[in-house]
């Protein structure tokens, strides 16, 4: 079945309507017509069966027949803090942790990140083309939300955010503490996880220890050196193995 995002105020009563882009690919490419059933997601978490009642370039008008909590969404609330990699990276981090059920993705500039973005236009066209991103692998991977995509903030900012939250630094040099123990020694992940992930060139010890210093749990991912683009990816693939969320059926 066809699944679309739709805003809330476009849903009145039983009748919703879809508008925009997404009309136009029912009517032009799916060629979908009257009778033909559809999902719908008011972006908030909740899903829609149903049906069209009339199609045409620009508005689909459809009769809601059932309304149902997202099956998609996580209980879990992962917030990923990515140091901006070079190159197209950053498209792949979010499309694929968007579909491991991450809640929101913070682009961080560090002391080691290479990409500069000079001016807030050149910030402004690359948090539109990541949330793009994010809106389309929501769409596939059937989450109840579109996963927002910030604009990025300094690490000086960035490691005195989500204070009520688990917070986990992967940090290569660790040795002591790993995923698995800070897991199992608090509950406060109940409350959500930030995972702050480093750039290519890796922490700075300073940032690090300023880290550390801010209440965020330093902890190794065992003794391979993963990449930046690979480590988003393997802690949330974790959390959502932890906290009962990893049953999943491939498409």
């Amino acid at each position: 079945m066809h699944r679309f995002f739709i805003d809330r105020q476009q849903i009145m009563n039983d009748t919703a309507f879809i508008e925009g882009e997404d009309a136009e690919h029912i009517s032009r490419v799916l060629r979908l017509r009257r009778g033909d059933a559809v999902e719908l997601c008011d972006g908030q978490g909740n899903d829609y069966e149903a049906v069209i009642e009339s199609v045409s370039k620009n508005e689909v008008e459809v009769h809601i027949e059932r309304c149902f909590p997202s099956r998609g969404e996580p209980r879990v609330k992962v917030v990923l803090y990515q140091a901006i990699p070079k190159s197209s990276k950053m498209d792949l981090i979010i499309q694929k942790c968007v579909e491991l059920g991450v809640h929101k993705v913070i682009p961080v500039i560090t002391a080691r990140t290479i990409v500069k973005l000079k001016a807030a236009r050149d910030e402004i066209h690359k948090v539109s083309r990541w949330q793009r991103i994010a809106k389309e692998a929501a769409k596939q991977s059937r989450r109840g939300i579109i996963p927002e995509v910030s604009l990025p903030v300094p690490f000086s900012q960035a490691i005195g955010q989500s204070p009520e939250m688990l917070r986990i630094f992967p940090w290569e040099n660790e040795r002591k503490a790993g995923l698995k123990g800070v897991f199992e020694a608090t509950s406060s992940w109940k409350d959500g996880i930030a995972v702050m992930v480093g750039p290519e060139g890796g922490w700075e010890e300073q940032e690090v220890e300023a880290a550390r210093d801010t209440g965020w749990n330093i902890v190794s991912l065992g003794p391979r050196i993963l990449r930046t683009e690979t480590v988003g990816m393997a802690i949330l693939s974790a959390i959502m193995f932890y906290t009962g969320e990893m049953q999943w059926t491939a498409e």
